[in-house]
């Protein structure tokens, strides 16, 4: 297939239900891990039939699909993963994800015809990196979660222009470096290079006296004790904007164990979001036709403006007013500790100051700049989505040097304020338009729900009193039975397979 000339969506799929949402709701290309050699076993995952399916679903809509090949092998298993190359070269699929240098050259002889991406596994933190798996036929690197967006830059500016950049946009964040760890492995004998991550940076721990056996000490003073590792989750939705523009191609989003519905609300999100970039900075009307290709603000040795001191970091300079979320940077107001006012929820949670020294350059040596540009306004419904799926404490990693990602350490659950209640099977213009569906939680007269719909804000509806059918048509008082058959009222009219959610009575702390 032709390169994309705009920047991608990356969803993850962990069987061909995630796939086919993941394209549904708008991902320019889905990646996912077959039965064997993903770094992902806890998901169904996909077999072969299921990825010449997926590839076929994918590319009539214009999307593509990478299957992850990223494990790092034992010897016992260099001839299985030359067999299982073979055979997915056949399904249809568009690239491979590998992070072993010798799977990558396998791949080469075995799959000529496959696109190459370099996983986060392998470690790409500089530009030198990045340009030998080039030359290896790489045309994709996943750049290790470690890196601030001045990295980004650096890796840009001295790197061919068809090699992708991939970053991670959104999930969950790994303790170790770049996603490479043995803490499972000694714990509880499950490889976490090999797909089996038992998680154990989300454990509970406490101290315990040699002497006083039993007695559990908290290493922080709460009851609950203290998760050590404990990550919390990435989301970057907000700032879209300063990661295309230091040279992101390609935003991933974390989560092939997720269910179809985060899915279908984050790819929903950061589809929505980069479509919004787009117009915003001219390279497309609101119809989505081209007006110039896409481009990235770095600004590249070969620039006769590379080091010029008065080319400032706008993106940087107004980081703390981006993060106070004020549309408006030059009036946000400081307070007498020198912090701006008012701050979020989730601004007061990436506001963490860097350790870090004072930087020395070589000389002659220049960060590369990005030209400045408006910031890109997203719609107050869009920047909600994050919260309404199943997540930690938020953070934008370590993408700002001045805002980092830390630990929660007093606890490891996920918030949840929003409970999908069904699914829809179909819609129908019928008694003024009804919906059918398979529930999944308690649907009653007054509930105030949302259909989270593709390429647009979700459809708030409250539910209407005494429309409610079961499967054979009788007439029910409310939808309380999960996995079960029923419709309702709906006006409007909504496709099939949207999800629809409503607010818990009360947010808990729970896996999605």
């Amino acid at each position: 297939m032709q390169r994309r000339n705009k920047p991608e969506v990356l969803a993850p799929a962990g069987n061909l239900r995630g796939l086919k949402t993941a394209v549904d709701y708008g991902a320019d290309a889905v990646y996912c891990g077959g039965k064997a050699f993903g770094m992902r076993s806890a998901p169904k995952n996909l077999s072969l039939e299921d990825f010449e399916e997926g590839s076929r679903y994918a590319h009539e809509r214009g999307a593509r699909v990478y299957v992850t090949c990223n494990v790092l092998p034992r010897n016992n298993e260099v001839e299985a993963m030359r067999e299982y190359i073979g055979q997915l070269k056949d399904t249809g699929v568009d690239a491979l994800i590998v992070s072993d240098i010798g799977v990558m050259l396998m791949a080469r002889e075995v799959a000529p015809n496959l696109e190459l991406h370099v996983s986060t596994q392998a470690g790409v933190t500089n530009y030198q990196a990045a340009n030998a798996f080039y030359q290896l036929g790489a045309r994709r690197v996943v750049l290790a979660r470690e890196m601030d967006l001045q990295a980004v830059r650096d890796i840009r500016a001295r790197i061919p222009d068809d090699l992708d950049i991939e970053c991670f946009v959104h999930g969950a964040m790994c303790m170790a470096f770049s996603g490479r760890c043995l803490f499972s492995n000694y714990l509880t004998g499950r490889d976490g290079n090999h797909g089996e991550c038992a998680q154990p940076c989300r454990w509970k721990y406490s101290i315990v006296e040699e002497k006083r056996p039993g007695q559990y000490f908290p290493i922080e003073q709460t009851k609950e004790g203290a998760y050590l590792f404990n990550s919390q989750d990435m989301n970057m939705l907000a700032h879209i904007d300063d990661l295309l523009d230091s040279g992101a191609t390609s935003l991933k989003i974390e989560g092939r164990s997720k269910s179809a519905y985060y899915i279908a609300a984050m790819t929903n999100a950061y589809k929505t979001a980069v479509d919004a970039y787009m117009v915003q900075r001219g390279f497309e009307d609101e119809d989505g036709t081209v007006l110039k290709p896409f481009h990235d603000r770095v600004i590249r040795p070969s620039d006769p403006d590379y080091g010029k001191p008065e080319i400032t970091d706008s993106i940087m300079e107004h980081a703390d007013g981006a993060f106070a979320g004020k549309p408006d940077i030059a009036a946000v107001p400081i307070t007498s500790a020198g912090e701006p006012d008012d701050l979020s929820y989730h601004a007061r949670s990436t506001r963490r100051k860097s350790n870090t020294s004072a930087e020395i350059l070589p000389k002659g040596w220049y960060h590369a700049g990005v030209r400045p540009a408006e910031h890109v306004s997203l719609p107050d419904w869009l920047l909600d989505e994050p919260d309404k799926v199943a997540h930690r404490d938020y953070s934008t990693g370590f993408y700002y040097p001045e805002h980092k990602v830390q630990q929660s350490t007093d606890r490891s659950a996920y918030f949840r304020a929003w409970l999908v209640v069904g699914e829809v099977l179909s819609w129908s213009p019928e008694d003024g338009g009804r919906v059918t569906i398979m529930s999944r939680n308690k649907i009653e007269a007054g509930q105030e729900v949302e259909f989270v719909l593709p390429g647009a804000a979700p459809l708030a509806y409250t539910i209407p009193a005494g429309g409610f059918r079961d499967a054979e048509g009788h007439w029910v008082e409310a939808i309380n039975n999960p996995a079960h058959v029923f419709s309702m009222p709906c006006p409007q009219e909504v496709p099939v397979n949207a999800a629809i959610r409503s607010r818990t009575k009360k947010p808990t702390l729970k896996a999605e």
